[in-house]
């Protein structure tokens, strides 16, 4: 068991990754080398640690250390494990924290993706996603209705930023994910492209008059498909959608004319992911 260091200093720099830090200040922590993300929970700090993320320090509640956290705990003797009371933890991170506790990491170099596509046969692919929410929560349906990979347009929420992470319950720790490039002008023109030199056929989930059903059969057939979800309130581009194969809508009743992109996602993903009966 590492060292408790117990908090009675707010204002400790080595506490500023958990409350002084933007997400976008902690994606830049270490520039231009990869930066920092916090994960929330003892079951999502461990998938974190079992895809090889690396700890930088712990902070707890206090009854967290003979809790979940114990086993995490054991198998890092040198860093830094912060403890506190409830309350006080609360008046440092701004929030009740989930499961109490929480853990500073160092990112990873995101891989290439035709690295996290080969031999895959159903990707998600996310247009300016920008609620971390959503993206939490698509990653979670990804991984749990048979997608093999995630794919990022740059104008979107991180994937690592906290919210997302925590509503993902650390599935994207589980599921291979990048961005389609760094810049917003590389969508969809050069990202459409990579998606067809790698053999896909891509889905725009659309509300347009020309859209076939997702029960349309010939999607079932296809050997690899790329399903392609758009941002929030306005659906996908013009340019995205003329640019796909397919445009596909999911049938509402009850007057409803669309779901939230999440809910879409899970609707999606269970029937063009290739799940078995």
């Amino acid at each position: 068991m590492p060292e408790l260091i117990e908090i009675t200093d707010l204002s400790l720099p080595e506490l500023d990754v958990y409350a002084g830090q933007t997400e976008t200040q902690l994606l830049h922590y270490y520039e231009p080398d990869e930066g920092i993300f916090i994960a929330e929970s003892p079951r999502v700090i461990k998938r974190a640690l079992d895809k090889g993320y690396t700890p930088l320090s712990f902070l707890l509640e206090r009854g967290q250390v003979k809790g979940q956290v114990k086993e995490i705990l054991a198998c890092f003797e040198n860093i830094p494990v912060y403890v506190a009371e409830p309350e006080i933890l609360t008046g440092l991170t701004g929030f009740a924290m989930t499961r109490g506790a929480l853990c500073a990491m160092r990112r990873q170099t995101l891989p290439k993706a035709r690295e996290i596509c080969t031999g895959a046969r159903r990707i998600a692919v996310l247009e300016n996603v920008m609620n971390p929410t959503n993206v939490g929560a698509i990653f979670r349906s990804a991984a749990a209705l048979n997608m093999d990979a995630v794919l990022l347009t740059p104008g979107c929420s991180d994937p690592l930023y906290r919210r997302a992470i925590r509503v993902s319950m650390g599935t994207v720790f589980q599921i291979p994910w990048t961005f389609l490039g760094s810049r917003a002008d590389e969508w969809p023109q050069q990202g459409m492209k990579l998606l067809r030199e790698m053999g896909f056929r891509t889905v725009a989930m659309a509300l347009k008059e020309d859209s076939v059903s997702i029960r349309y059969p010939r999607l079932a057939e296809e050997e690899r498909l790329a399903i392609v979800l758009g941002t929030e309130g306005e659906g996908l581009a013009e340019d995205t959608i003329a640019d796909c194969d397919y445009t596909v809508r999911i049938p509402m009743s009850h007057g409803v004319d669309s779901l939230n992109v999440a809910a879409a996602s899970a609707v999606a993903f269970w029937q063009l992911g290739g799940q078995e009966a």
